[in-house]
């Protein structure tokens, strides 16, 4: 039985957004790199037909999951099902048809818990689902995605939580080695409205070194490196998938007499779609592989001059030639490097025409970078993309520090 979350909301380090603190949109520089769609259930079974096993899988039990949650989870159409109406139903309910034990003894509920551990899981890219939550006291629906079964070392990105005490509230978290359980990096946005009144869409993209969260579309918090306060970061590897409706716990509290049985999640569908780096459609290389990082402008590599790897040196396009001065690697700590050097604007400025170094790595947020889906590699302190001066197609060609337009100059692939 995999771990669940250690989660404590109350106590959870979260920003709470209203508005959009960060005010990106999906065409931002440093969004995820997104290309097609890789996987997807749009639940058109029968009416109370299972869900399918080719897709998904059950976690069961009433052992509390971690949150000392009340419910029971079965494998039971009874539980888990589609309507016949193009929705997946995961009902939970005040009952025990089979006298099922908990950890606190005889069970009082049952829900359902699906999983895509063993079928499905991918590096990057957008998990997004539509999904009309449950309500009441006490009630915990969830999407969201775990890394393996070592938990938390293996990380866990939830993309949609919700507690009945909070009606208009979703929110998003990761958690990993020294920010587990209440210590939970996350943000979370309040609507207007109870999000049980209707369908809303749930989603994250995940590239290297960052991952932003949507409600319908509008991002509400981000996440890179940085954030996680000097721990390790360890969203650089497949996750697999998870629905389910917890049943009380420590974050939401028990139902009370207000909570009214029986309470369906309804989702619409589940879709993932891959990353691509600068038009390619594969995952790219895990952090830790060194490539050569290709423009588009004029198919020549970014290269660190003569291989000389002193603080100082000034980047330059060249051409491509697969040797190390142009093996470059995205760490989990947020850095580019090369020859055992970061990549980093000069003198720390972030400003339009910094050129661009390598220096020893020193921990400052300046030295973070990602390769976003459109093939922009970005600063993510600056949001400013690195860009070759004057559109120079040369040997030579320096580079800076520009604000993202989108030209062939600033585009770059992994070769």
């Amino acid at each position: 039985m995999r771990k669940s979350r250690m989660f404590l909301a109350a106590a959870v380090v979260a920003v709470t957004l209203s508005g959009g603190l960060f005010a990106a949109s999906r065409n931002d520089a440093a969004d995820a790199a997104i290309g097609g769609i890789t996987w997807q259930d749009e639940f058109n079974g029968a009416a109370g037909s299972p869900v399918d096993g080719a897709k998904w899988k059950f976690d069961t039990g009433g052992s509390g999951f971690g949150n000392n949650e009340l419910q029971y989870y079965t494998t039971s159409t009874s539980n888990v099902q589609q309507d016949g109406q193009g929705h997946l139903a995961i009902t939970a309910r005040k009952e025990n048809p089979a006298n099922y034990q908990c950890h606190y003894g005889t069970c009082q509920y049952t829900s359902g818990r699906i999983l895509t551990a063993d079928k499905f899981s991918q590096t990057y890219g957008r998990f997004e689902a539509s999904i009309k939550v449950p309500k009441g006291q006490g009630i915990w629906p969830a999407f969201w995605m775990l890394g393996g079964n070592n938990w938390p070392t293996t990380g866990e990105i939830d993309i949609m939580e919700n507690v009945g005490k909070e009606p208009n509230t979703v929110y998003g978290t990761v958690h990993g080695p020294g920010y587990n359980g209440a210590g939970g990096i996350g943000g979370n946005r309040t609507i207007g409205a109870p999000l049980s009144d209707a369908f809303h869409t749930y989603g994250v993209e995940w590239s290297p070194n960052l991952i932003q969260w949507f409600l319908d579309g509008q991002e509400y918090f981000r996440v890179d490196p940085s954030k996680i306060n000097g721990n390790q970061w360890v969203f650089d590897h497949n996750f697999f998938m998870i629905l389910n409706v917890a049943v009380g716990g420590n974050w939401p509290g028990s139902p009370d007499g207000s909570t009214q049985f029986p309470q369906t999640m309804l989702v619409d569908w589940v879709r993932v779609a891959g990353y691509t780096s600068g038009g390619g459609s594969t995952t790219p290389p895990p952090a830790t592989t060194g490539t050569a990082l290709k423009s588009n402008l004029n198919g020549r590599c970014l290269d660190i001059p003569g291989g000389n790897a002193s603080d100082g040196v000034r980047v330059q396009m060249w051409d491509c030639n697969g040797l190390t001065p142009q093996k470059w690697a995205f760490q989990s700590d947020g850095t580019l490097r090369g020859m055992g050097k970061c990549l980093d604007p000069a003198g720390g400025a972030l400003t339009n025409g910094t050129p661009l170094q390598i220096v020893n790595c020193n921990g400052n947020p300046v030295q973070r970078w990602t390769l976003s889906g459109a093939g922009d590699l970005v600063n993510l302190s600056a949001n400013k993309c690195v860009d070759i001066v004057d559109n120079n197609a040369a040997n030579s060609a320096r580079l800076q520090l520009w604000d993202c337009a989108g030209t062939p100059n600033q585009k770059w692939t992994r070769a």
